[in-house]
C-alpha cells in the first residue's frame, strides 16, 4: 500500500448485489492502491447470495487488496452442506441462499458449490489486524486475550461484547448486529447497518474514519 492508500470496510451484505455494486462505486475504491475489507454474511436472507460471490471473486480478480472474513452465515452454510444443523441454516434465512445456487437438497459441498466458491469460503478468515484497528465479524470475549478468542464468539457474540467498555489493544471494528445508524464507541465501531432489512449498507473509509452508505 502507497502512503495515500484508503482503507474501505463494508458490513453485511446478505445477497444485496445490487446495494454493494452501488456502494462500491461510490466509495471510488482504487483496486491498484487501496485495501477492501469485508466483515463477513455475504449469503442468506437477501435475492442474490451467489451474486454477491460472483461479484466479490470478480474484485479479487482485479486487486490483491482484498480481505474477507468469515460470518456466522458462512459457518452455517458449510455445515449444511456437510449435513450438519441444517435446520439452523433453513432458520436462518438459508433457503434463498440454497435458491441462488440452485440446489437444494444435496449431500456434499462438492454438489452445491462451483470450485471458485468453495475456494471463497475455505479462505474465509475470523479477523484481520490492521495498526490501528481489529476488524472481526461479530466481537470479541472481553477479558481473553486473542490469540485464545472462541473462533464461536468471533462470528455469534452480541452482548457481552457490545456492552463492554473493554479495551482490546486496538478499536474493534464488526458486523453482525445490525444498528439503525453505525455504532460509534470508544472501543468499537460497529459497520452492520441492516442493509437486508430495508435500511443501508455501510462502508467505513480508513484514515479518514468516513462513513458511507447506500439505500436499497
Amino acid at each position: 500500500m502507497t502512503e495515500d492508500s484508503k482503507t474501505f470496510i463494508i458490513g453485511d451484505i446478505h445477497g444485496c448485489l445490487d446495494m454493494l455494486k452501488r456502494l462500491v462505486e461510490k466509495i471510488k475504491w482504487d483496486p491498484a492502491k487501496d485495501k477492501l475489507i469485508f466483515v463477513g454474511d455475504y449469503i442468506d436472507r437477501g435475492p442474490d447470495p451467489k451474486g454477491v460471490v460472483d461479484y466479490i471473486l470478480s474484485l479479487m480478480a482485479e486487486s490483491s487488496g482484498i480481505q474477507c472474513l468469515i460470518g456466522n452465515h458462512e459457518v452455517i452454510f458449510l455445515d449444511y452442506i456437510k449435513g450438519k444443523d441444517r435446520k439452523l441454516f433453513l432458520m436462518n434465512g438459508g433457503m434463498n441462499t440454497l435458491e441462488s445456487y440452485a440446489f437444494h437438497l444435496v449431500d456434499t459441498e462438492d454438489d452445491l458449490l462451483p470450485p471458485s466458491h468453495k475456494e471463497f469460503f475455505a479462505s474465509l478468515r475470523y479477523t484481520i489486524a490492521l495498526d490501528d484497528y481489529y476488524v472481526v465479524h461479530a466481537g470479541f470475549r472481553p477479558k481473553v486475550p486473542l490469540e485464545e478468542q472462541d473462533p464461536d464468539d468471533l462470528v455469534w457474540i452480541r452482548d457481552p461484547f457490545i456492552y463492554s467498555t473493554y479495551d482490546f489493544g486496538k478499536r474493534v471494528i464488526f458486523g453482525h448486529t445490525p444498528f439503525y445508524e453505525p455504532l460509534i464507541m470508544k472501543n468499537k465501531v460497529g459497520i452492520d447497518t441492516g442493509a437486508v432489512y430495508g435500511n443501508r449498507l455501510t462502508c467505513l473509509e480508513l484514515p479518514e474514519f468516513r462513513f458511507h452508505s447506500v439505500e436499497p
